[in-house]
């Protein structure tokens, strides 16, 4: 990494270094972004904030201007999306944890076993949630695991009427939680990841060690669906391009900045593409303000 070989750059940054390993390795671009999230709070800029891009910088002399920009974005992606558990929980001391009632009640709503998600209850959800107190420390303590949202029974009741018969690709899977839910309904679904995440994630068999790439070549399939692609990823385009692909469907959040590659998503023009108020309200918690979209392939 030192002597600053841009195709070593390139490969270390497709393996998603946590923002202290970027900060320790490119510390005068992260100067540049604390200066960027410090000039845009002081003149109230909500939409630099909410989208999570900041002025390109002056060019060093390092790195291509186009990496060097990228890992900036990335660093403020990551400041904006994870911040830190005392930030988001509010524990400035100590270990992280429920208490015995609120632990109880998530795990009663959300899991089968341990951090084994299940498909949640609406109902019972929106009873218990409101009776949390420690809202807050959920998101937290799951993400180090690789889970960013929990899927209601209605919301995969509404993505089997969606899907139907048609041959289904779940990439970038992680545990396959998601893509366990949809065959459980009789769906025809294959989850596949990279395993990029196998330090933190126990990928199941289940789960296909692929490249998104290479899955969509493989399989052909007629729906993709991606749950939390991360910010500005190298895989998405790939979608787009697959010939035999109607729609693909992508839950994330509202905040561009935190998932998705939307470049990807505005260049292209083959598909159509909304968010799904509905599907996205079927996303718990709420807190999280996530968002589903479908892109629709356009007719000839």
């Amino acid at each position: 990494m030192k002597k600053r070989n841009p195709k070593k750059i390139q490969k270390w940054l497709a393996k998603y270094p946590s923002l202290n390993e970027l900060r320790t390795e490119f510390p005068e671009q992260w100067i540049a972004v604390q200066q960027a999230i410090s000039q845009a709070a002081q003149d109230r800029d909500v939409t630099t904030l909410q989208q999570g891009m900041i002025p390109q910088k002056k060019a060093s002399k390092e790195l291509p201007p186009e990496l060097e920009n990228y890992i900036c974005q990335r660093m403020f992606q990551l400041v904006v999306k994870n911040q830190g558990l005392s930030d988001v929980t509010g524990v400035k001391h100590g270990k992280v944890s429920f208490n015995w009632f609120n632990g109880y009640i998530i795990q009663k709503l959300l899991f089968l076993d341990d951090l084994e998600r299940k498909p949640a209850s609406l109902f019972w959800f929106r009873l218990f949630w409101p009776l949390i107190w420690q809202k807050n420390y959920l998101m937290p303590l799951v993400e180090p695991k690789g889970i960013y949202c929990f899927y209601s029974r209605a919301f995969i009741d509404e993505l089997v009427k969606i899907i139907g018969s048609q041959s289904c690709l779940e990439i970038a899977a992680g545990d396959g939680t998601l893509s366990g839910f949809l065959q459980d309904q009789g769906v025809r679904i294959t989850a596949t990841d990279n395993r990029s995440w196998d330090h933190s994630i126990e990928y199941p068999k289940s789960v296909i060690n692929m490249d998104a790439k290479k899955a969509l070549k493989t399989y052909n399939p007629e729906v993709v669906i991606c749950s939390w692609p991360p910010a500005n990823n190298n895989f998405e385009a790939d979608v787009f391009k697959t010939n035999t692909v109607n729609t693909y469907i992508v839950i994330g959040s509202q905040l561009k900045s935190a998932s998705g590659n939307w470049n990807s998503y505005k260049d292209q023009n083959l598909f159509s593409f909304e968010e799904d108020k509905h599907l996205s309200s079927l996303i718990i918690p709420p807190e999280l303000s996530s968002a589903v979209y479908i892109f629709r392939r356009k007719a000839k």
